[in-house]
């Protein structure tokens, strides 16, 4: 056994020790965690990172009743720690760093893959609407994009599709990778007690569900009865401990409903301790541009979401407002890139393009393609890190990409973002935007 191998193992018993101590009083007791995390880290921006943290959880006590809805399953919570946290940020950082210099080209922490992009449902809009439904990856191939991505340090998986729980072999293929985390986006209406009852065995899957709002709200972009399957498939996991979470998409017509304080705390109740929103973009089935935010709603939302944090026992990103805390976009294989169900290598699951299919190359070789370098080089897309996004904030500088590296659409319309309405539309609002943006930026220094 060498000493890294030994270093591991110690700090796997440690952890356990850790576990226990907080799943007695986890209240109290979160701290024990954090400590611990601490002495783990290694690089000194994780142990700033990780006093960030325990500042915050000694400001905010919502943090505490998180702490105690987390630790009712200590299985879970320690995959969750060693594989994601642990590997995948103290130790998987350093190996991560290792390969980029080796290579030229930076790792990112995760991957997004769609193992299928079928789906049991056609739901209004859909960003994945337009890719062919009979796509999938060969499970050796699934399997194969894990293992490599491990190699690498990187050991946070997101999986999307088509619905990732119509591929048949995916909970076999999980359970090949138990040293590896997982996160699926789903619409929830296969989860039923049978696959409830593997997740809790597996315990490194935790399911995001995907909502719109309400019953009405999300029943009519998805279906009738989607809601009410959703809120059963959250119960069953609840019952059995699973971690979950919710993924929502933020439109013009709900974006109200999904950050009022009636939903977020219905959400808690319903046992969700996490939230994806999206914004939505017009790419996908029948793109949509009346249902994109409004400059004004956009604002509201950096505050309310700021807001919630503060008051709500619950995790809330906004990936496109949340560009301050990442320092612009992350996509490009600068945090994570999209491999969709053809193999093809995209910059991100907006962006539909691609120069690259992984049925060809390794991870490592993918990593190294013009696009993602070209991706990296032009990060930030825009000073202001509350316009990062190259689709819906700056889209010339996703047309110039797609121009300078030469990349294909993956599939039919894909290109839509780039000519025509919806790009005549995005151009127009990006620079409202970044007009917003400026002037809110400038106020806060102000008032600061």
């Amino acid at each position: 056994m060498n000493l890294d191998s030994v270093k591991k193992l110690a700090a796997e018993l440690a952890l356990d020790k850790a576990i226990q101590y907080m799943t007695k009083d986890p209240e109290n007791n979160l701290n024990t965690i954090m400590n611990f995390l601490e002495k783990t880290a290694v690089l000194p921006h994780h142990k700033r990172m990780i006093d960030v943290m325990k500042k915050r959880f000694e400001r905010d006590p919502g943090v505490k009743e998180q702490a105690r809805r987390v630790a009712s399953n200590p299985e879970m919570l320690h995959k969750l720690i060693n594989s994601w946290i642990i590997e995948g940020t103290f130790i998987g950082k350093q190996k991560r760093n290792q390969v980029a210099e080796e290579i030229g080209a930076n790792v990112p922490a995760a991957l997004l893959i769609d193992p299928t992009s079928a789906c049991n449902l056609s739901c209004d809009g859909c960003w994945a609407g337009e890719y062919d439904k009979a796509d999938k990856l060969d499970p050796e191939l699934f399997s194969r994009i894990i293992s490599e991505a491990r190699d690498l340090g990187i050991h946070w998986i997101v999986l999307s599709g088509g619905e990732p729980f119509v591929y048949p072999h995916l909970l076999d293929v999980i359970a090949e990778h138990p040293n590896s985390f997982f996160m699926a986006y789903t619409n929830g209406t296969l989860i039923d007690d049978k696959v409830a009852d593997r997740l809790a065995e597996l315990g490194n899957l935790s399911p995001s569900f995907s909502l719109e709002g309400w019953q009405e709200q999300t029943d009519a972009r998805r279906g009738a009865g989607t809601f009410e399957q959703v809120t059963g498939a959250m119960d069953s996991l609840r019952e059995r401990g699973v971690f979950f979470g919710a993924s929502i998409t933020a439109m013009r017509n709900n974006v109200d409903i999904l950050f009022s304080d009636e939903y977020i705390d219905f959400l808690i109740e319903k046992g969700v301790l996490y939230v994806w929103s999206f914004h939505y973009v017009p790419v996908g089935r029948d793109p949509n541009i009346d249902l994109m935010l409004t400059p004004e709603q956009r604002l509201w939302l950096v505050d309310r979401v700021t807001e919630l944090r503060r008051n709500k026992p619950i995790f809330i990103a906004d990936f496109w407002n949340d560009g301050h805390h990442t320092e612009g976009c992350i996509a490009g294989g600068r945090q994570y890139f999209h491999i969709n169900a053809a193999g093809d290598v995209e910059p991100c699951a907006f962006v539909h393009f691609a120069v690259d299919n992984i049925k060809d190359k390794s991870v490592k070789e993918v990593l190294q393609n013009p696009f993602f370098l070209e991706y990296q080089s032009r990060i930030p897309f825009n000073n202001n890190h509350l316009a990062p996004c190259p689709i819906i904030d700056v889209p010339r500088a996703l047309q110039g990409m797609v121009d300078e590296v030469n990349a294909s659409p993956t599939h039919k319309g894909a290109e839509q973002v780039l000519e025509g309405e919806v790009a005549h539309y995005l151009e127009a609002l990006s620079k409202q935007w970044r007009k917003a943006a400026e002037e809110y930026e400038k106020t806060v220094k102000e008032d600061t």
